[in-house]
């Protein structure tokens, strides 16, 4: 064969190789499409830069970005925060597809980076800018991502809805400033912002990627919400990830879901413990309260999640169990006693054979009554037999219920004196099997404790402001203050239900409410 007829013979090869290796570039960039591995879409709305780098730097992006990491990485260890934040803020423009790039990085700054100022403001500038790398960039490039929709959900459930950061309050407090005015005072308002060009609700959408629509759907569905709660935006952002995946059920892997719906359920049980917001006006504090609306919510999650969720049943359960205790107790708490005993039904209905009291195997509930389980809860708490404790659990209730009467919570004012009265009605009934025990280690008369309860909430030196002393001797129906001296004030507010002989109302007279 002549040298003109082997090039033919090779340019026809290369020619046949080329189309082959054609075909199998565009069976390639199919499975990559479907896998979500190419990344060569326009980025819609993206800075001029940003659409510029994606282009132009083409797959070397990714050999940049991991330099630029293992680079934040190192200014991390070396506490260089802004340095590696600003580091950060390049690699999620090399790599706005890349979720882990951006989950890492907001991770860091919320849990990482933020402990390490010592000061709370200082703290929330990073918590808040976590927040919103993900919720205005993030999703912004990512919109159907489900997994950056679990993070962002994370961080309002964990980060600022739970304790464990020191700067935990502050961060409540700031949303709750921030909220107030698109939800009102009570965060439960949706009127305005269920009108569309409302300023508030324009905002809303703008700023914080809030749909006024579908929070008030989920309002209806879980709440009552108080939307000014960092656990009402838990489960917006779960459940819209939720939401996302039911429209790219093909990207979307099982666990991811499970992992989104206990967002949901760990929110709504967070919202039970302390999803009330009860300001005090009196000294300009605030306190998160139990949300006691929400236990028939929070049941028929538990339930759902137990039907969803068979492999983790049993500890599913074990979490339900404990739900309900707490329902219960809070509901006696707040002197809700037929709402307490109907879930106590509940309770021994579902668990007969779980002990519903620590430390007692033999506390079945149809072993033990309402009250016996409600003032164990408190015993368990002090020790059954200590004089000292009890006489501060008891006094530390009553404090407590008149506390409560002067922010006008009622309920939770007659249901604390109701609990006081019980305990010690407990302790003297266990002292008293020998009878040299009541004048050993007896508790002073439940009216004397009650008196010098009020007489130090009254004292005009040291006890409460003069505004919320005056609500109380209003609330009672004692006179105003004069010159008198404290223990000649009456401290026996009229009664509307008897606990014992020598135990106090249960809640104000109806003059006083």
């Amino acid at each position: 064969m002549n040298a003109r007829a082997k090039k033919i013979l090779l340019l026809l090869l290369a020619a046949a190789l080329l189309f082959g290796s054609s075909q199998m570039q565009k069976s390639l960039n199919r499975d990559r499409e479907q896998l979500g591995l190419t990344r060569t879409d326009t980025l819609d709305n993206a800075p001029p830069m940003l659409a510029f780098t994606t282009v132009a730097l083409g797959g070397f992006r990714g050999l940049i970005s991991n330099y630029l990491w293992m680079r934040a990485n190192d200014l991390q260890v070396d506490d260089k925060y802004f340095e590696a934040a600003q580091l950060a803020d390049w690699i999620t423009d090399l790599e706005p597809h890349f979720t882990q790039v951006w989950t890492f990085q907001a991770w860091n700054m919320a849990y990482n980076i933020s402990v390490k100022f010592k000061d709370f403001p200082d703290r929330w500038r990073w918590v808040e800018r976590a927040i919103e790398l993900l919720r205005d960039n993030g999703l912004r490039y990512n919109p159907n991502d489900v997994l950056m929709y679990r993070e962002l959900a994370w961080f309002f459930q964990h980060k600022m809805g739970q304790n464990l950061d020191d700067a935990n309050w502050y961060y409540k407090q700031q949303w709750v400033m921030e909220m107030t005015p698109f939800f009102g005072a009570n965060g439960t308002n949706f009127s305005e912002l269920l009108q569309p060009q409302s300023t508030n609700a324009v905002l809303l959408r703008e700023k914080y990627k809030i749909d006024p629509v579908f929070a008030e759907k989920l309002n209806a569905q879980y709440g009552p919400l108080d939307w000014r709660l960092p656990e009402a935006h838990a489960i917006y952002w779960g459940a819209l990830g939720l939401e996302k995946a039911k429209e790219n059920p093909d990207k979307v892997k099982a666990d991811d879901l499970i992992t989104l719906r206990r967002n949901i359920y760990g929110s709504m049980l967070q919202a039970f413990y302390h999803g009330r917001f009860i300001a005090n006006p009196f000294n300009q504090s605030y306190a998160l309260v139990p949300d006691l609306g929400l236990i028939p919510k929070v049941n028929d999650a538990y339930e759902t999640m137990m039907r969803e969720d068979e492999k983790n049943r049993d500890h599913i359960a074990s979490a339900h169990r404990n739900f309900l205790r707490s329902a219960i107790y809070f509901l006696y708490e707040e002197n809700r006693v037929a709402d307490a005993a109907k879930w106590f039904r509940y309770l021994g209905g579902n668990y007969p054979d779980k002990p519903i009291i620590d430390g007692d195997p033999n506390s079945f509930p149809r072993n033990v009554t309402l009250d016996e389980y409600a003032v164990t809860r408190v015993q368990g708490d002090i020790g059954d037999t200590s004089q000292e404790r009890t006489t501060a659990a008891v006094q530390g209730l009553l404090a407590r219920s008149y506390m409560e009467l002067a922010i006008g919570q009622d309920d939770r004012y007659a249901g604390f004196r109701l609990l006081a009265g019980k305990v010690y009605e407990h302790y003297q009934a266990e002292i008293s099997r020998m009878k040299s025990n009541l004048q050993r280690i007896g508790l002073p008369p439940f009216a004397d404790l009650n008196r010098a309860v009020l007489n130090q909430l009254l004292d005009p030196q040291q006890g409460a402001p003069y505004a919320m002393r005056a609500v109380i001797r209003s609330q009672l129906g004692m006179p105003g203050e004069t010159n008198v001296p404290p223990m000649t004030v009456s401290t026996n507010p009229p009664a509307t239900a008897t606990v014992s002989s020598n135990a106090p109302a249960a809640g104000p007279s109806d003059s006083a409410k």
